[in-house]
């Protein structure tokens, strides 16, 4: 790797956070990529997804197929798109340039810090005003009839008042409360395990045992079932297409490529196994037990006999939510919003106004029947899978894994293209984009959108492979990566 004078790019302007990771400070390990990713498993919306899987017919089998092909795939994802983090030790923002451009950077960097986040934050908060709703609930029960059937946009008086007090709780955290939640960022993961854990032997013995769990069958799905199988295996990916996205940020600091793909591999495989049998235990248990379905998994936690039960489940999902959406949302969308208008809004005050897009966006819209959740993923997935298909194209084909780290940090080097865009990256990114999402508005583009992560990724990586050949006037043998070269 070739040396950079750091010093003097901090001079030019560059600092400390978008450099290379120094060699010293490149200690994550096996074990610390095993876990970074586990407590993230284990969410609210996440488990409303296999919920609105069940509740479109699928299988317990199916089911669990899906989420494991799911749980492989995004650990590939990880593994893939972090190998220039582990190699160069760069950041997101700087490898963007890589293939965006040093200026067209910013477009990628706002669908993922700005547009993606927000959605996030917004949905976070009402999955999280919904587990505030129960705790309130069961200590003041007339709570949850207040204003009777007056709503707002579809959101009743104490749906709005428990999302605007778990909104505000995002807020205080922005304006110096980080530390206090960083006091229980150890505890939180093993307490979710065990929320969960207790929930689905619940579960369990509601049912009468493991047995009648493993032969619930479903309704049965209507319609090609590759497509709706693949349309599920979707939903399970989408959830981490922001983190796939962003992934060299955390494995810039691995000691080596191995490092992070063992330990990556490992944890998101072994999380998603406990994850599918702790999902499918508390979704199907409660629905044998309790003569219907029940896709929520907060409605599971509302039917909890033990108020002290309640409590423990309802704090443990609402301090995670928190932990989550805070950190992994409205930090990353203040601090982008920052970056785009310096001279306007500083980090919090670029963090009030994404948080208050995000009540703009109506999340509780996303969570109003068994199937809505989709609707959300599949944008998500449309938005950042093209970005993703380029990313992955421009490095292992294009640049077959070779980075000139001083043309990258070089104002006018070979990554500023023209003028700073890579026109290429941009237009492959539409076109992808347009594809997963078109579905979305034409009924016969349907089968698109229900696996638009899938399509986004494919059709940018081969779209824009096609482009930069062409530019290039490259061959296929010319371009194809030494997959066995370097693994640092």
């Amino acid at each position: 790797m070739s040396h950079l004078n750091r010093e003097q790019l901090k001079a030019a302007g560059f600092s400390e956070d978008v450099l290379p990771t120094k060699e010293e400070d490149r200690n994550w390990n096996i074990g610390n990529f095993f876990t970074v990713w586990m407590g993230s498993v284990h969410n609210i919306p996440n488990y409303i997804a296999i919920g609105g899987l069940f509740a479109i017919g699928l299988s317990v089998g199916q089911v669990f197929a899906a989420i494991m092909v799911g749980s492989i795939i995004i650990a590939a994802m990880l593994v893939l798109n972090g190998h220039a983090g582990s190699k160069y030790g760069l950041p997101f923002a700087m490898l963007l340039r890589l293939s965006y451009g040093t200026k067209g950077a910013m477009i990628p960097g706002v669908l993922r810090g700005v547009i993606a986040a927000i959605m996030w934050f917004g949905f976070q908060t009402f999955a999280g005003s919904q587990a505030l709703s129960i705790l309130i609930g069961k200590l003041w029960p007339a709570y949850l009839t207040l204003g009777g059937d007056w709503n707002l946009l579809g959101l009743s008086l104490p749906g709005l008042i428990s999302f605007l007090l778990f909104w505000l709780f995002n807020i205080a955290l922005i304006y110096g409360g980080m530390g206090f939640l960083g006091k229980f960022a150890n505890i939180l993961s093993p307490l979710v395990y065990i929320v969960f854990g207790g929930m689905a032997i619940w579960a369990i013995n509601l049912a009468g045992g493991i047995g009648p769990i493993l032969a619930y069958t479903g309704s049965g799905v209507t319609g090609n079932k590759v497509v709706i199988f693949i349309a599920a295996v979707t939903a399970v990916i989408a959830a981490w297409a922001a983190p796939i996205v962003n992934v060299s940020d955390f494995t810039r600091l691995a000691k080596s490529t191995k490092d992070q793909a063992i330990g990556q591999t490992l944890g998101l495989v072994v999380a998603y196994l406990l994850f599918a049998v702790a999902s499918i235990s508390i979704i199907v248990g409660s629905e044998i037990a309790f003569g219907t379905p029940i896709w929520n998994v907060l409605d599971v936690v509302a039917r909890f006999d033990s108020a002290f039960a309640i409590a423990i489940s309802v704090l443990t999902l609402c301090l995670t939510t928190l932990s989550v959406n805070v950190t992994g949302n409205i930090v990353p969308a203040g601090y982008q919003l920052a970056s785009l208008f310096p001279k306007k809004l500083t980090f919090r005050s670029g963090a009030i106004l994404a948080a208050i897009i995000g009540i703009l966006v109506m999340p509780w819209k996303l969570m109003e029947n068994s199937t809505s959740i989709f609707t959300f993923l599949n944008i998500v997935g449309g938005i950042l899978a093209p970005v993703t298909g380029v990313m992955l194209a421009q490095y292992f084909i294009i640049s077959n894994t070779n980075i000139d780290l001083h043309e990258l940090y070089a104002k006018k080097g070979k990554y500023n293209y023209k003028n700073g865009f890579n026109v290429n990256a941009i237009i492959t990114t539409v076109i992808a984009g347009i594809l997963c999402l078109a579905g979305n508005f034409l009924p016969i583009l349907k089968p698109l959108y229900d696996m638009s992560w899938f399509v986004g990724i494919i059709s940018a990586f081969i779209i824009y492979t096609l482009f930069e050949w062409q530019h290039s006037k490259g061959t296929l043998f010319e371009k194809m990566p030494k997959l066995n070269e370097d693994n640092r």
